[in-house]
Parts: C-alpha cells; structure tokens; sequence
C-alpha cells in the first residue's frame, strides 16, 4: 500500500480507503461488513470513510464495531454531515446546531474521541458559510475533529470557504470528496484546478463508476443478479451508465487491462490515482475479495500511451460538464 498527503496537510492517507456508503447495515450482513474491513486492514489500508446518513446511521455503527481494538493511532476514520438523520427542521444541514449534535452522534456511533475528518456532505444554501466554518473550526480547536473537508462542492463554493477561513483565522479545508472515475471528469476543469492552487486534495468516491467500469453489465442484457444494479439503495446512481453505448465502450477497456495484468476494477481505481490531485480512492466492498483486489491498484504507474487508449475507447461518452456538481437549493426534507 502506498500512501499521500492529504492535500497540503501533514496528514497521510492511504491511496486506497475503504468506504461503507451502501453496503454497511444495509446491503450485506455485519459478520461479513467485518470481514471486508478486516481484508482492507490485512492489505494495508488504513483510511476508512463513512457518514452519519449511510444506512440511517447504521454504517457508523458497524464501522465502529468493526474497527474495535484497532489501534485507533493507526487508522484514518473519516465521516460526514448534511443529510437528514432524523424528521426534524433541524436535523439537516450545516448550522452550528445540526453540526454540533451531528459530531457527538457521530463520535458515539464510531466509538472513538474524534474524527481524523469531518467533512461537509454537500453545501447548505440556508446556513451562512461564515457559521459552517466557525462551527467545523470550533470542533478542531475542541479536538473532536482533526482536519475538515466538503464534499461536492463547486470550485467556486471551496473558493469561497478559503477566503473567508483565511479572513477569519479559521482552519482551512483540506479536501473534497468528489465523484471521480474514467466515465465521471467533471472535476477536472475546475476543482482540481482550484485545489491544487490551494492545497485541497480529492478523496474520490465510485472510482469503479459504481461497478460499471468491472466490465460485468454487458450491453443488451439485463444486470447480474445481485449486483449494485439491482438494489434499490445504488440503482438510482448506477442507472445513468447503464446505457448500450456506455457499456459497448466500456468493454472496450478490456483489452487494455488485459496487456497491463490488471482486472478492469483495478485499471479503474489505478486510472484515478494517476492525477497527482487524487489523495485517495474509495473503495467499497460486500466480500473482502474484492478488497484484495482493489488494492492492486495502488502504485500502478499508467504511461501517457495508455491514458490515451482509455480516452480514445471511452470518446464522447464521458461526462466533463463542471456544473454537473450540485448540491440541494434547499435543505433534503425542510
């Protein structure tokens, strides 16, 4: 496992981290939730992200559990807060007191005194910026949070959140957890930019396009059973590639990651890591071989020749628009 600097902290990470979006307390059972993270933990990984939202909460919980007696020196734990947790006006969002409760529930569910970082899960156009930052600044200075990030937020909204840190003697944001993968591009023309002026480095979610870019949905035939697919928590952000020319093209990647000695998973995650912006890649698993697999990604060098070939069979299909990252105009369930 090879590991990287968190943006322009001294924090390191490794390249590959382990994810329980949609699987922990929800899609597979704890006993094997526990074994993935064992995997990830047998192979080196050592950056586990996670949110309050996941499986309502339960993510957390499991995470926690898991992670128990693990020398808690040795381990990044990442999580988030925005989305709802509860059926209150409050129970939402980015204000003092939604952030406030949302870190000690966070902290109990996970079993530990702080988080290495806590990230902001999407922008909140109804609480001030200047009230977010103070409250995540508040946090650090308690010690409860290490280092604070966002997650999808444009270039211009991590812009402004710099300026108004540096004005405000606040800690800066280190990192952003966009969608990122060969078929997803849209942080490219303006976020990493950005960030890399600014020292902000990208913890990349769905680097595997949610399974597509594995090469198992084929084009004209119905998704495996049992895959991403065909749950009803990943079908809603799976279900904008399961297009016939998307996976003709995709099928294209084959070859490539043949003549390289990597599955296509791991050409994906490899591929992602090849911008110097890209601190980490999250991965998700529901058995701890796909863990093991992964991270075979870590430390693979594509050459430029390469990087063309998966341009040229990908073509027009790939998604580059920076506007595609949006957050809610108004707060999920308010």
């Amino acid at each position: 496992m090879q590991f990287r600097h968190l943006g322009r902290s001294g924090l390191k990470v490794s390249e590959i981290s382990y994810g329980n979006w949609i699987t922990h307390g929800s899609q597979v059972e704890e006993d094997a939730a526990k074994e993935c993270v064992r995997a990830a933990l047998d192979e080196g990984i050592t950056t586990f992200d996670t949110a309050d939202v996941y499986a309502g909460t339960k993510a957390e919980e499991v995470l926690g559990r898991a992670l128990k007696g693990v020398r808690r020196e040795s381990l990044e734990i990442f999580t988030k807060v925005y989305w709802p947790i509860g059926t209150g006006p409050n129970d939402n969002g980015l204000s003092r007191k939604h952030i406030t409760e949302g870190i000690h529930g966070s902290l109990r569910r996970l079993q530990t005194d702080y988080v290495d970082l806590y990230q902001a899960h999407r922008y909140d156009y109804e609480t001030p910026l200047e009230e977010t930052l103070k409250t995540f600044d508040d946090l650090v200075r308690q010690g409860k949070v290490l280092y604070i990030g966002v997650s999808e937020w444009s270039a211009s909204q991590i812009a402004d959140a710099l300026k108004i840190a540096d004005e405000m003697g606040f800690d800066r944001l280190v990192s952003n957890q966009p969608q990122y993968s060969m078929l997803w591009r849209v942080i490219e023309a303006e976020v990493v930019p950005l960030s890399e002026k600014e020292g902000v480095g990208q913890i990349v979610w769905s680097p595997i396009a949610q399974g597509i870019l594995t090469g198992k949905y084929l084009p004209g035939q119905a998704p495996p059973a049992g895959s991403r697919a065909t749950d009803p928590a990943g079908a809603g952000f799976i279900s904008r590639f399961l297009d016939d020319d998307v996976l003709t093209r995709v099928q294209e990647l084959k070859p490539i990651a043949a003549d390289l000695g990597l599955s296509m998973a791991q050409l994906a995650v490899a591929w992602v890591l090849q911008n110097p912006n890209v601190s980490s890649a999250i991965v998700g698993a529901t058995r701890p071989e796909q863990v093991r697999d992964n991270v075979k990604a870590s430390g693979v060098k594509l050459d430029a020749d390469i990087l063309a070939k998966i341009d040229a069979a990908l073509g027009p299909i790939v998604e580059r628009d920076p506007a595609k990252t949006q957050s809610p105009p108004r707060r999920p369930g308010s």
